[in-house]
């Protein structure tokens, strides 16, 4: 009889190893590394047809004309513009985000707006009961949409009721994590099943042409959990991020091949559901700290760009004295490397002492901001808390800081001063125009132009700011 041959392969990466190990050498995780069963390999490979050559590959020009791909719009704007326009026939989405932000209620939700409008629409979920969907229904508002729901975690069974000549235009998979292949010995969720099941779901979405929504578990560093590849098997990549404490969430696109990369969805998380924001920068600057008209020394408003959507977002500061010998910096919703590198710019170039200040940053509202566009407005947030000095109230400030002290222009100049006229910012603090970055759109905002972090300084000292 025939030896078993097996396989051990690290559940945290992926990575296959020639016998069993404490500690991965791939990714550096312990005690991730599991036996499974190898696959079958086909007979032969590559010789199994002897005498016989393919066909070859044919290839075409770059030059050609390709038609927009079709698009099933789902009615609920915010979800409609993260995946590009609407749901692709044929294409696989993966929705990511920490346990109870929201992820079922979401797609539950774009489900029933779907088949409102007439598509089939499917939901099989393997981690919640057929009487649990429907209680999340009625509280939604949905129990009368015809959404067809199931309890389901064999992917031989999905895909015996889903192959068929008449499927459904969208299918949800809650989630990706639960759902096992027979074939494999491997327990559900581990790297082998993931990889496996994805692999079969994405082929009949392909094959029969519905759009497929996966639901993926997210490991505590907040990465989708199983392999790297789940995310290049798919077409686009979704996270679902917000803080409990906030009343919103953010569906921001990581990845779409099919629209573009970085676009966010807002949320405002209701007893009835997720309500679509359609004006976020209302909703974030909603509870600014101004009293009587008056601004609050230590908050600065950031004019940032997320994907194709202009964003006004308050940075709060706090500079305060330090009890301890190391001060502490701590910040909610920025890069923490970058607030270190902000405030080395202002002690080694502005001559701004905060070695003994403890220094606190937040982004209100829960947004987390990447751009570094964001670098001036931190600048001056901390520099309004030091000096207890507040920023203009109707002042927007963006721009990008260098080490050397200078302060560089950022794209989408006239964007951002478009979107904060049209809140009633008469006012803004953004780096000196340079050739090409020179903005040619007319606003009725007044520019103050900085070329070096120390005119920002300066203005502060004077009270210009």
């Amino acid at each position: 009889m025939a030896r078993a041959v097996s396989r051990f392969v690290c559940q945290a990466c992926g990575a296959e190893h020639r016998k069993w190990a404490g500690r991965c050498d791939a990714c550096g995780e312990w005690n991730s590394i599991a036996e499974e069963a190898a696959a079958k390999a086909i007979p032969g490979g590559l010789k199994s047809g002897k005498g016989k050559r393919g066909r070859g590959v044919q290839f075409v020009g770059l030059e050609g004309e390709a038609d927009a791909p079709p698009r099933r719009i789902t009615g609920i704007a915010e979800f409609d513009r993260v995946t590009g326009g609407g749901l692709v026939p044929g294409s696989a989405l993966l929705v990511g985000g920490d346990p109870g932000i929201g992820k079922s209620t979401v797609l539950l939700q774009a489900a029933g707006a779907l088949a409102a409008r007439g598509h089939r629409c499917a939901y099989i979920s393997g981690e919640e009961a057929v009487d649990q969907i429907r209680m999340r229904a009625e509280r939604l508002g949905l129990s009368k949409t015809p959404v067809e729901i199931a309890a389901a975690t064999d992917v031989r069974e999905i895909l015996a009721g889903l192959d068929n000549a008449d499927p459904p235009a969208l299918v949800v998979i809650d989630s990706i994590q639960t759902m096992y292949v027979e074939s494999l010995e491997s327990a559900p969720g581990t790297v082998g099943q993931v990889r496996a099941s994805a692999q079969e779901l994405i082929r009949l979405a392909k094959t029969r042409g519905f759009s497929l929504i996966l639901v993926g578990h997210v490991t505590k560093e907040g990465v989708i959990a199983g392999p790297k590849v789940l995310e290049h098997m798919v077409d686009t990549v979704l996270y679902f991020e917000g803080e409990r404490g906030h009343h919103f969430r953010i569906l921001r696109a990581v990845k779409n091949r099919f629209g573009p990369a970085d676009e966010i969805g807002v949320f405002e998380m209701t007893d009835a559901g997720l309500a679509e924001v359609p004006n976020p920068s209302a909703l974030f600057l909603s509870e600014r700290g101004e009293e009587d008209g008056e601004a609050v020394s230590g908050a600065a408003v950031f004019a940032g760009v997320e994907g194709t959507r202009p964003v006004l977002v308050e940075i709060q500061a706090l500079v305060a004295p330090s009890a301890f010998g190391t001060p502490r910096r701590a910040v909610v919703g920025w890069d923490s490397a970058r607030l270190h590198m902000v405030l080395a710019v202002l002690e080694a170039r502005c001559g701004v002492s905060l070695a003994g200040r403890d220094v606190f940053l937040n982004v209100a509202g829960g947004l987390r901001i990447g751009e570094p566009a964001a670098d001036l407005a931190v600048a001056a947030a901390l520099l309004s808390s030091l000096g207890d000095r507040p920023v203009e109230s109707g002042t927007v400030v963006f721009g990008e800081i260098g080490l050397g002290g200078e302060v560089r222009a950022v794209s989408q100049t006239d964007t951002r001063l478009k979107e904060a006229a049209k809140l009633g910012f008469h006012r803004a603090i953004l780096p000196r125009a340079r050739g090409r970055g020179r903005g040619t759109g007319e606003t009725a905002i007044e520019r103050q132009e900085i070329g070096r972090l120390h005119e920002l300084v300066a203005a502060f000292e004077d009270g210009d700011a």
